[in-house]
């Protein structure tokens, strides 16, 4: 399992993005995680589903909401990742006003969260394969903090926290 100290999966998420650049960027475009956290302060936060009651609800709105404070603690990025399309993030995103806020990463095949160890195994549910919950602040492509929920919890992965883990 991925600890504070340990280097971000060298792993390629994917990522949803509505508004033209340079060349053809529209629509999903890889995001090679190594390059995309090098030299940044990045609050990163993984959660079980797009769409799912207490992300939608509480996780998410919560980082939307403290950007302004999260940037002036010295984060240049959010990320929120989830185990799903996309599509559907970007959809996700739409939704829930998350565009140019907190960058919406699709880990559709699971390898990110594979690789951090930091699986949640819902088959019996219906979701097969997710992310367990957690939060962390990455600064250069390495975990400072970790903060992992424990089955069913949402008390230590919101924004509140990694905001206060970022100012200290």
């Amino acid at each position: 399992m991925i600890k504070v100290g340990d280097s971000l999966p060298a792993t390629t998420l994917m990522e949803f993005v509505e508004v033209a650049g340079e060349g053809c960027s529209m629509g999903p475009n890889p995001v090679a995680v190594a390059a995309a956290s090098a030299g940044k302060t990045i609050a990163l936060f993984a959660l079980p589903g797009a769409f799912t009651p207490t992300c939608s609800a509480q996780h998410v709105p919560g980082y939307i909401q403290t950007l302004a404070e999260l940037t002036a603690a010295g984060v240049d990025e959010i990320w929120c990742i989830s185990v799903n399309d996309a599509f559907v993030m970007g959809a996700w995103a739409r939704e829930l006003g998350a565009n140019g806020k907190v960058r919406m990463l699709a880990d559709g095949d699971a390898t990110f969260t594979k690789a951090t160890g930091l699986t949640l195994d819902l088959t019996g549910k219906g979701l097969g394969l997710r992310s367990n919950r957690y939060s962390m602040l990455v600064k250069d492509g390495k975990v400072v903090t970790l903060n992992i929920e424990g089955p069913g919890k949402f008390e230590v992965s919101d924004a509140a926290t990694l905001l206060e883990q970022a100012k200290g």
